[in-house]
C-alpha cells in the first residue's frame, strides 16, 4: 500500500477534488487516513497500558459510539497532572505509543484515544466534527475522574488542530501543548511549491486552528522541529504568533516531524517548568 505523508495526502486532494463528487469524503479519507495498525515496533510499546472505553451518543452522527484509548499513569499517580494525548494521521494510538511514555516520564498521567475510524475505536470514515466530539468526550472522562488535578492538552501534527479547537472550547484546561501543529489545512497547502494555485475553496476539513488559539485561557506551549519536512515550522510560528496570553515556542534542532519530542525531551521539560511550572 503506498504511504502517504499529509503533503501527498493535500496534493492529491486537490489534483482529483476538481471534477469529484465525493469531494468531502475523499478530503476526510486522505486527510485521516484512519487505520486500525500502529508503525515500526511501537505497538510493543504500548504493553503494559491499560484500555480505556469511552461510550457517548454522537451528535455529529446521531448514533452510538465508542471510543478506544490507552491510559498510563504517572508514578505518583495520587498528585501527578494528567494529560489528554491527541494523535495525528494515518496511525492508531498504538503507533503514539513512545510519545505516550515520555509524557509520562515527564510526570504526567496520559489518556491517548483513538478518534472514531481508528483502531478499535467505532468503525467509520473520521471527519473534522467527529474529531473535534471525540476529544471533548474523551476530556469529560478525564473531567469526571480526577476532577481535582490540573489536566493538559496535547496534540501532535493533525491532533494539534484538534487539541487547539478543544482547548477554545473547554474553560478548565491548564495548558495546551502543541507539536509539529500548523494553522490551518489551507495554509499548509499553501505553503508548497503549487501553493499559487486557488485551492482554498475546494478544502472542506479545514482545520482552521489559527482563528481559534487566540481564544485559549490558559498558557501554551508550541514546539516544532526545524528539520520537519512535512509542516513547515513557519505555520508553527505563526500559530505561535496569534495566540494570545502566556505562550512559548520551542525549536528543536534535528527535530523531524516525527522525531522532535525524542530530540528535544530536555527542551520539553524545561518549557513545562517555565511555562507551566511543571517539574
Amino acid at each position: 500500500m503506498k504511504r502517504w505523508t499529509l503533503a501527498a495526502v493535500i496534493t492529491t486532494v486537490v489534483a482529483l477534488s476538481l471534477g469529484c463528487a465525493t469531494i468531502e469524503e475523499q478530503q476526510r479519507a486522505w486527510i485521516f487516513q484512519p487505520s486500525d495498525r500502529s508503525w515500526g515496533g511501537s505497538a510493543g510499546e504500548a504493553v503494559g497500558m491499560q484500555d480505556v472505553w469511552i461510550d457517548f451518543d454522537s451528535q455529529v452522527t446521531d448514533a452510538p459510539a465508542r471510543l478506544h484509548g490507552l491510559w498510563l499513569p504517572a508514578d505518583h499517580p495520587a498528585t501527578s497532572p494528567v494529560l489528554l494525548y491527541l494523535h495525528g494521521a494515518r496511525w492508531n494510538v498504538e503507533g503514539s505509543a513512545p510519545r505516550i511514555r515520555r509524557m509520562q516520564e515527564l510526570g504526567f498521567s496520559v489518556l491517548a484515544i483513538d478518534y472514531r475510524g481508528f483502531g478499535k475505536s467505532t468503525a467509520g470514515l473520521p471527519s473534522e466534527d467527529m474529531a473535534y466530539e471525540d476529544a471533548h468526550k474523551a476530556w469529560d472522562w478525564l473531567a469526571a475522574r480526577y476532577p481535582q488535578r490540573p489536566r493538559y492538552i496535547f496534540g501532535h501534527s493533525l491532533g494539534g488542530a484538534i487539541a487547539i479547537d478543544l482547548a477554545a472550547k473547554v474553560p478548565d484546561e491548564s495548558g495546551t501543548i502543541v507539536e509539529g501543529a500548523f494553522t490551518s489545512i489551507a495554509d499548509v497547502a499553501s505553503s508548497m511549491k503549487w501553493g499559487w494555485l486557488p485551492i482554498g475553496p475546494l478544502i472542506t476539513q479545514r482545520f482552521d486552528s489559527v482563528h481559534k488559539v487566540g481564544h485559549l485561557g490558559a498558557p501554551l506551549l508550541v514546539v516544532h522541529g526545524d528539520s520537519d519536512n512535512l509542516i513547515n515550522v513557519e505555520l508553527g510560528r505563526k500559530l505561535y504568533d496569534a495566540a494570545q496570553g502566556r505562550k512559548r515556542f520551542v525549536l528543536v534542532q534535528g527535530g523531524s516531524h516525527f522525531s522532535t519530542m525524542a530530540v528535544g525531551l530536555p527542551q520539553y521539560r524545561q518549557a513545562l517548568a517555565d511555562l507551566f511550572s511543571l517539574h
